[in-house]
């Protein structure tokens, strides 16, 4: 969680604001708040008086910068958000891969973190419009990026666990029309090693304990930079695995969802969204709905 580039961190910080007391987060609320019922998730975390962030830390969604402030995208988006509902948030470091089972115990109230919507994941969970867009790119040593982009058979791939890149490795997330080569059957004659973030499969690369890295591009095109700690590395992204979509989940059928929605849409009108994403390098890659 610390260094911007140097420890960067990995996965997308999953933020979760979700309580209204005043401004126009109010009318997003307007209903929910009088209906305040054990069915009602928006309601227990008004209750709360606190919503409880799932994320894990990587540039440029969720970290640690060099003066050891934390911030990101989805950071300040987040505090955005519970600036306009009213309600503070709490930034909980988790392990990814067992993000739904943290959200439904209700260890935290939503997964706001550079989170890939998947058809899997929208079954299980409530997940808000999209916001931002990503694909996943191959990270590996420059000096060896043509030797390794001519054969891929025997090396070893790595990519954090529960991630959309492991997805896309082991065949879980399915091919879509968006999608030029499938990583299932490019990395088919590879050896899969799983790590606990993307942060960390950045590093094995670098200490060449793994050859590639497959992670999500917002994260790479962040963090293997000239003036960061992987200026040997480079982020390769011809074979184009295909695109995906952030998105923040709550627990399913959670009336917080459009609460956030409504927040996020009165941000973009104020043009409170664009000059966050300005900021982290992010403009061209908003969703604009």
């Amino acid at each position: 969680m610390k260094k911007f580039f140097a420890t960067l961190l990995a996965a997308i910080m999953c933020a979760g604001l979700l309580t209204g007391c005043g401004g126009s987060g109010d009318k997003a609320a307007e209903g929910t708040t009088a209906a305040a019922s054990g069915d009602s998730d928006w309601a227990y975390i008004q209750d709360k008086g606190e919503m409880t962030i799932g994320m894990t830390l990587f540039a440029p969604m969720n970290y640690y910068d060099d003066n050891n402030e934390f911030v990101g995208f989805d950071t300040e988006l987040a505090n955005a958000v519970s600036d306009k509902i009213g309600i503070k948030v709490k930034f909980e470091e988790i392990n990814w891969d067992a993000k739904e089972v943290e959200l439904n115990s209700k260890n935290i109230d939503c997964i706001w973190n550079g989170m890939c919507i998947t058809e899997e994941r929208k079954q299980n969970m409530s997940i808000t419009n999209p916001y931002l867009m990503n694909t996943q790119a191959m990270v590996m040593k420059a000096d060896r990026e043509a030797e390794i982009m001519k054969d891929v058979s025997g090396l070893t791939i790595t990519a954090e666990a529960g991630s959309t890149g492991e997805g896309k490795i082991d065949g879980s997330i399915e091919d879509d029309d968006t999608v030029k080569v499938s990583a299932h059957e490019y990395f088919a004659n590879s050896n899969y090693v799983a790590v606990d973030s993307m942060a960390k499969a950045l590093m094995e690369v670098k200490s060449g304990t793994a050859d590639v890295a497959v992670v999500d591009s917002v994260c790479a095109l962040a963090m293997v930079r000239p003036d960061s700690d992987y200026s040997d590395m480079v982020v390769n992204m011809d074979n184009q695995f295909g695109d995906q979509e952030y998105g923040i989940a709550f627990r399913k059928g959670s009336d917080a969802t459009e609460v956030v929605n409504k927040a996020i849409a009165d941000l973009y009108e104020e043009g409170v969204v664009e000059e966050i994403a300005a900021k982290y390098g992010l403009t061209d890659a908003l969703i604009k709905k």
